[in-house]
């Protein structure tokens, strides 16, 4: 379990590709990379990976991404020098500053729009038409890993609202129109509405 709140961008050392698989190795700090285990859980764009292998003391860390995470995410676009955005997973007694994520991708969202000003970015994101009841306005929405609240919502898109730290900190402040981003929607909305769909349909409503 994540919160949604990126630690750091980090950058893609390799990415070894094969039939529907890639072995993805990312550059991270000692720090960042302290007290990690083989097998521990990262979120990298938001997506859990399993950390295969790493060198705390060289920085770096690998991780193997199987045909259905290439298929629900954007890590397949991956190519050294990109960044991405990297959370370790949640312990307890940790601050939950943003909500609780899984790293289990919903689907991905084009930029439909980015609007610029001194202090202020909005940005305008697809979604697909299954996903409509689970994004609701001031709702959370985790995008490309980071914890963030829905805005206005106009058909299959909704915007959001990005401040300063959110750009400096995570790599939404470098993306463009046309780009492709993780989505994961809150997992208590979807449980909610799941369950309310559930019950309407055995009244035959």
């Amino acid at each position: 379990m994540f919160t949604g709140i990126v630690q750091a961008q980090v950058q893609v050392n390799e990415v070894v590709q094969r039939d529907n698989f890639i072995r993805l190795t990312l550059q991270a700090t000692p720090a960042l990379l302290g007290t990690l285990q083989r097998g521990a859980s990262i979120a990298v764009n938001g997506t859990c990976l399993t950390a295969t292998e790493f060198d705390e003391a060289a920085g770096w860390v690998s991780f193997d991404v199987i045909d259905e995470t290439l298929q629900k995410t954007n890590l397949g676009t991956l190519r050294p020098g990109y960044r991405v955005n990297f959370e370790r997973s949640l312990k307890f007694g940790d601050e939950i500053g943003g909500h609780i994520v899984s790293g289990h991708v919903s689907a991905t969202a084009e930029i439909l729009a980015i609007k610029r000003s001194s202090d202020n970015c909005a940005m305008q994101l697809s979604f697909p038409a299954e996903l409509a009841a689970f994004i609701q306005p001031k709702g959370f929405i985790a995008v490309d890993g980071a914890s963030l609240t829905v805005g206005a919502i106009e058909g299959d898109s909704f915007w959001l609202h990005l401040i300063p730290e959110t750009l400096a900190v995570t790599t939404l402040g470098s993306k463009q129109v046309g780009d492709r981003l993780n989505l994961e929607c809150d997992q208590q909305t979807v449980t909610i509405v799941q369950t309310v769909e559930r019950y309407l349909a055995q009244r035959g409503q």
